[in-house]
C-alpha cells in the first residue's frame, strides 16, 4: 500500500523514528542498520512495509529497498514474524544476511538472538533459491568469503570496535585496493574508524 514515506525526522531511536509528512507524524519501526544510516539526518526517506494486525497497524521502515526486500522475504518464512526479521536485519547487514542464506550458513543466522537451529534452517531452505534468483551481488560473496577480511574483522572486534562499522570499513577498503595481509588491512581500517 505504501512505497515510502519521506519527511522531517521528529524523533529517532535505534528501534523507531517519527517522520512528519504533511502534518502527520508516522511512527515507523526500524532496524539498527537503518538507524545507523539516518542518525545524522534531519530529513529522511524510508521504504516502508505496512502490516495490519487485529490489534495494530504497523509500519516498518528501511533506508534502502534491498533491506526491505530481505525483510519481506524473511517474514514469508513460517515462524518468522516482523520483529524476528527486524532482529536479523539489526544483527546482520543485508549483505551478510543474503550471503548467509545463499551459502546455506544457518550457523550465521543462528548467531542472532532469538533464532534457533530449526528456524535458521527453515530460513535457509525457504529463501536460498529466492535469494539466488534475485541475483545476489557477486561482489558481496567475493568480499564475504575473503579470509583476510574475516581475520581483520575478528582483530577489530577484539580491539573493541563495532562489528557493523568495522565490516563496512573493511568492505570499503577492499573495494578501493587489495591489501596484501591481515595486518595491512587492519592498519587501513584503523585510519577509517
Amino acid at each position: 500500500m505504501y512505497e515510502f514515506i519521506s519527511g522531517k525526522i521528529i524523533e529517532k531511536s535505534p528501534t523507531h523514528v517519527v517522520i512528519e509528512n504533511e502534518g502527520i507524524g508516522y511512527l515507523i519501526n526500524i532496524t539498527l542498520n537503518t538507524f545507523t544510516k539516518i542518525k545524522e539526518l534531519d530529513f529522511a526517506r524510508l521504504f516502508v512495509h505496512f502490516i495490519v494486525r487485529e490489534d495494530a497497524h504497523l509500519l516498518y521502515g528501511f533506508a534502502d529497498a534491498e533491506e526491505r526486500t530481505l525483510f519481506r522475504a524473511l517474514i514469508s518464512v513460517s515462524g518468522v514474524g516482523a520483529n524476528t526479521a527486524r532482529l536479523v536485519l539489526s544483527s546482520l547487514s543485508s549483505d551478510e544476511a543474503y550471503e548467509a542464506i545463499a551459502t546455506g550458513n544457518a550457523g550465521r543466522l543462528q548467531s542472532v538472538k532469538g533464532i534457533g537451529g530449526k528456524t535458521a534452517q527453515r530460513i535457509v531452505v525457504d529463501l536460498k533459491d529466492k535469494v539466488v534468483k534475485e541475483g545476489l551481488n557477486a561482489d558481496i560473496l567475493a568480499v564475504s568469503h575473503n579470509t583476510i577480511k574475516d581475520e581483520a574483522l575478528s582483530g577489530l572486534l577484539i580491539l573493541g570496535f563495532n562489528r557493523l562499522a568495522s565490516s563496512r570499513a573493511l568492505d570499503k577498503i577492499m573495494k578501493e585496493k587489495a591489501p596484501g595481509s591481515v595486518e595491512e588491512l587492519i592498519k587501513e581500517a584503523l585510519k577509517v574508524l
